[in-house]
């Protein structure tokens, strides 16, 4: 794949506010277990997995900022296959936990939801590559 220069700074910068904005989530959804007393399944597997998530998107949010000011994203196996995947993955594995702890039918509907929206981001993404690609507008 050709990535021009402004290209890489927007990847730069859409991954810098999704990492920040899972934090901020996840502190939100994990914050009503730090009081409770007793903590069923789902809502062990909700902090586990924020405690794992949060301290990795944390480091990508620094990397990233390190990215924006040398404007150019890392070439890093550590970042880009291990602390990437952990750090979404975990994040995700948490948000299902904890919407399952409400309801599981909650927990069900953000695997499904999650899944067509991956297929939405892929479509479109794929599409507006195409489209440069071929010069259309």
């Amino acid at each position: 794949m050709n990535v021009d220069g402004a290209q890489e700074q927007e990847f730069i910068r859409q991954n810098n506010l999704a990492n920040a904005g899972l934090i901020g989530a996840g502190l939100v959804v994990v914050q009503p277990f730090l009081a409770a007393k007793d903590v069923d399944v789902t809502g062990k597997i909700c902090v586990v997995s924020f405690a794992v998530a949060i301290p990795f998107l944390a480091a990508l949010v620094a990397v990233g900022q390190q990215e924006t000011f040398r404007r150019h994203p890392t070439t890093s196996i550590l970042v880009n296959w291990i602390a990437k995947p952990i750090g979404t993955g975990a994040a995700f594995v948490g948000f299902v936990a904890g919407f399952w702890h409400i309801t599981w039918i909650a927990g069900v509907a953000m695997l499904v939801a999650a899944l067509i929206a991956l297929g939405v981001h892929s479509a479109g993404y794929t599409r507006l590559e195409r489209q440069k690609a071929s010069g259309a507008s």
